[in-house]
């Protein structure tokens, strides 16, 4: 089996911690929790907007999974944390509008209400693919 490697992109945010944006080792690509960050800028963008949120943090995820060589297809669990259970049927929308036109077969999914690291933050994402 193959050593695992950092998969690192600039079309999403740098890690503001001591983690990779994701890790590849042989055929599963794990991608760390990204958030409503502008990638050129650092920016937290849409506050108070979850929708928006999720659309920017799927797009970050996105980002990550092209630079490990995945889809969204090859996506096989989604981790999506939210800060309240108010947000969870915006967050859900805003989710199935961006993965059901990038899907064959949505990806199994946790959501779990939790604090996240920045205030302004409403949703973080974590990703795990399995390439063939």
């Amino acid at each position: 089996m193959t050593g695992k490697t950092a998969v690192t992109t600039d079309q999403a945010p740098a890690p503001a911690h001591t983690f990779s944006q994701g890790v590849r080792r042989g055929p599963i690509l794990q991608v760390s929790g990204q958030g409503p960050v502008d990638p050129a800028t650092g920016a937290y963008l849409h506050a108070g907007d979850v929708r928006a949120q999720t659309q920017r943090t799927l797009a970050n995820v996105e980002a990550v999974l092209a630079a490990g060589g995945a889809t969204f297809d090859d996506v096989v669990m989604l981790r999506v944390y939210l800060t309240t259970r108010d947000d969870f049927g915006p967050m859900n929308e805003a989710y199935g509008d961006y993965l059901d036109p990038r899907c064959a077969v949505l990806p199994a999914r946790t959501t779990v209400f939790t604090g996240l690291p920045r205030e302004e933050m409403l949703v973080e994402i974590d990703a795990l693919a399995v390439l063939d």
